[in-house]
């Protein structure tokens, strides 16, 4: 099993970013997948989650309205498009398969100006 994820970087605030997460391995479009992130100093926390077809979604209530999960199970990736960034969504952001136990490498995001 392999969770590769992509598209961090530095934005300053009021900016988006759009991560990537490549599975494989495993069946990915029968599971439900899900990002988080852990800032420094701070414990991992949930930020979205979305079901098999995409047609389940839920959200922090700190990203609700400027994030959005979305899936292509025709390319096992799930995506994070982040929008109005503010300073603390600075962490590193892991893609998760939670069934499988699975975790990716993670991507920095850093909000700066």
């Amino acid at each position: 099993v392999q969770l590769v994820e992509s598209g961090g970087g530095l934005v300053q605030p009021g900016g988006s970013l759009r991560l990537s997460c490549a599975a494989s391995g495993f069946t990915f479009s029968i599971y439900d997948m899900s990002w988080y992130r852990q800032a420094p100093g701070k414990e991992r926390e949930l930020v979205a989650a979305i079901s098999p077809h995409g047609g389940g979604t839920n959200y922090a209530d700190s990203v609700k309205g400027r994030f959005t999960i979305s899936r292509d199970n025709a390319k096992n990736t799930v995506y994070l498009q982040m929008n109005s960034l503010k300073p603390e969504d600075t962490a590193v952001y892991y893609c998760r398969w939670s069934t499988g136990g699975y975790w990716g490498q993670g991507t920095q995001v850093t909000v700066s100006s």
